[in-house]
This record gives structure tokens, sequence and C-alpha cells, in this order.
């Protein structure tokens, strides 16, 4: 009988990419797989039985599926991803005697300073959540972490899972677009780009953007603002959150991906997965100077490095000037890629990990 593996959050929609890669390498592993989360079936991952959670999307409604989630699933694991959501799980984890894996993506603590709303008493509670979640982290039956440098490090079983590529999810670029493209997907907000985007929108008169990603509540009001006075704005579309293969059609004829987070506490160190997913999917990238995105541009020679709008305007603009130097450095990329990006090994590992609980 196939082991039954539950991921479960009370903040995260099913279409968000981790949760896809995570449940199809264990779909693979020949683990039964549901998933409770927000969002719709279509959305869900191949092979998993989806379950969408209760409640509105609201501070309310996340505390109620809390507390929901640990009490609806019969599984005999559950994978862990919202923080929130870990200490209840864990305490009734031990009650029903399950084991319980915390997947944890990010450093919770670092990254609160990059949200607005996390001030006054709101930041106090939210700051005391993410901390006693990292500790239950590391007393749960097993840790995996999204990079080297995600805490908890004294966790019984950790287990490093980079947000390497699943090739299944991508769209390979072929040939470049007849108009230069650029792509960004994820989170859209200011921490990871945005503004800098549309600065460069209106830098680079003949690229065009796709934007696929969830628009934050804080930043929603400033960018529609910027759709209806930007004369750049008919060559910019967003598309809203998409499943991943939806997503990375984008990819096709794309000639640029960008990944221009600022450097906040939560990413300095930090690799975005887009990073690895661009190279994979043979676009050249542009990154903002992060100490180990320039290490990895570096070793791939698969893209550049810019600091500002200007910067990343400059460099579209040359490329464009210059078609067979941005395939060079699209073909140095897919090629280093494929020789060290060992995906199938690392959630391997994963899946083992889970089944040896």
């Amino acid at each position: 009988m196939a082991l039954s593996v539950a991921i479960l959050t009370s903040a995260d929609n099913v279409a968000d990419a981790r949760l896809h890669r995570l449940s199809n390498a264990l779909v693979k592993g020949g683990c039964d797989v549901e998933v409770r989360a927000l969002g719709v079936a279509s959305d869900a991952p191949d092979g998993v039985k989806f379950f969408t959670v209760p409640g509105k999307k609201n501070f309310a409604g996340r505390i109620l599926r809390d507390f929901v989630l640990p009490l609806a699933t019969k599984a005999d694991v559950w994978v862990v991803v919202a923080p929130d959501l870990l200490p209840p799980a864990w305490l009734f984890a031990k009650m029903r005697g399950k084991k319980i894996v915390a997947d944890v993506h990010e450093d919770y603590v670092q990254l609160l300073k990059d949200r607005a709303w996390a001030k006054g008493l709101v930041g106090i509670a939210a700051k005391f959540v993410a901390r006693l979640a990292t500790r239950l982290a590391a007393s749960s039956d097993m840790t995996s972490v999204a990079d080297t440098q995600v805490p908890p490090f004294n966790a019984k079983k950790r287990i490093v899972v980079r947000n390497l590529p699943d090739l299944s999810l991508l769209t390979v670029s072929r040939d470049l677009s007849t108009t230069p493209t650029a792509i960004y997907i994820g989170d859209v907000r200011r921490s990871r780009g945005i503004f800098t985007i549309l600065e460069t929108a209106e830098k680079a008169p003949t690229w065009r953007f796709e934007i696929v990603g969830n628009v934050a509540a804080a930043d929603a009001d400033a960018i529609a603002r910027w759709k209806a006075h930007s004369p750049a704005s008919a060559r910019v579309t967003f598309h809203g959150r998409l499943a991943p293969k939806e997503s990375w059609k984008f990819a096709k004829s794309a000639w640029v991906g960008l990944t221009l987070l600022e450097s906040t506490p939560a990413f300095v160190e930090a690799v975005p997965s887009k990073l690895y997913e661009y190279m994979s999917a043979g676009l050249a990238t542009i990154s903002t100077p992060l100490p180990r995105c320039i290490e990895l541009l570096d070793q791939s020679q698969g893209g550049k490095s810019a600091a500002t709008s200007s910067e990343v305007a400059q460099l579209l603009n040359h490329w464009e000037e210059n078609p067979d130097e941005i395939r060079a450095i699209r073909a140095q990329a897919k090629s280093w890629a494929d020789a060290n990006l060992d995906s199938e090994r690392e959630y391997a590992a994963f899946v083992n990990g889970i089944k040896s609980l």
C-alpha cells in the first residue's frame, strides 16, 4: 500500500510553484498525495487529490484554516508549508500519531522585515509566530529547507531541497520572438523588483514585458496608477497568478528572464528559484547584483547583473542590437543548467526522507 502524504497550507495557492515541484516528486515516488490549499482544482498538480481549504482570504479565515486542516486529513505524513499552520499541525500530529514534515521555504523572521504590514502589535505577533514555527520545524520528524542559509540549522532531520527546476513544468525558449520580450514570473511586489521592471519598460521602448504572478495588495494601487499614466503601459502585460505550466508558456519565444530582487534581509543571501528556471528554459537572465546571484551568473555565463533600471534597459537595448550575443548567452545558460542542476537527485532525497519516516 502506497504511503499517503498530505501537503497542507493555510496561506498558499495551489498554483504555487514549490508546491507543484514537491507534489510531482512525491507522485513520481509512488506516494498517494493530497493537497489542501487555496485556489481551484484546475491549477492543482497532476496526479494529486486536491481539496480547497475553507475560509476567506483574511486573518480570521487563515486562523480557521490553521485549526481545520490538521483535523481534515487522514494521511500518514503531513508536509506543512505555512508557518502559522505549523504550531497547531505539530500539536495535532503528536496527538493523532502522524508524522510531520516542516517545509521551510524562506527565513520567516527575516522575511517579515520586507512586509509593510508587519508593524506594531501585528508585527510583534507575527515575529512570535515566525520564531515559534522555526523552533517547531527543528523538532519535526523531518525539516526540508529551500536553501542552505534557511533556518532551522539544528533540526533533527534537515534536508536541503532547493527550488531546482522541474523540467516537466517548463517550456524551453527555442528562438527569439520578432518583438524582443522579457518575462518575469513570481510574486509581483516592490521588493521583488516590479517597479524596477516598470521603469525599465519606459527606458527600453521597443521591448515587451510579460509579468506573471499575483500582485501584492500593498503595491496594487501604485501599479494601477502606472498602468493608467505611463506611455509604456501598452507594452507591459500583467497576467496574474497562473499554474506553473501555464506560466512558463510565456518563455517559449522570450529573450530574457528578469529577477530584480531588492537587497532586503531575506533576499541578500538567497538564490531566486527563477534564476535556475530561466537558465533551464534557455533564457538569458538579468539579475540585481546580490552576492549569490552574481556567483551563479559568473559560473554559468548565462546572464548579466544590473543594479538600476537604467542598467537593465541598457542591457536590453544592447542585446536587441546584438542578437548573436544574446543567443550565445542563452546557449551557455541552458548548457550550464543541464550539466549542473541535478533536480532528480535533490527531489528524490526529499521523497526518500519522507518514506524513511
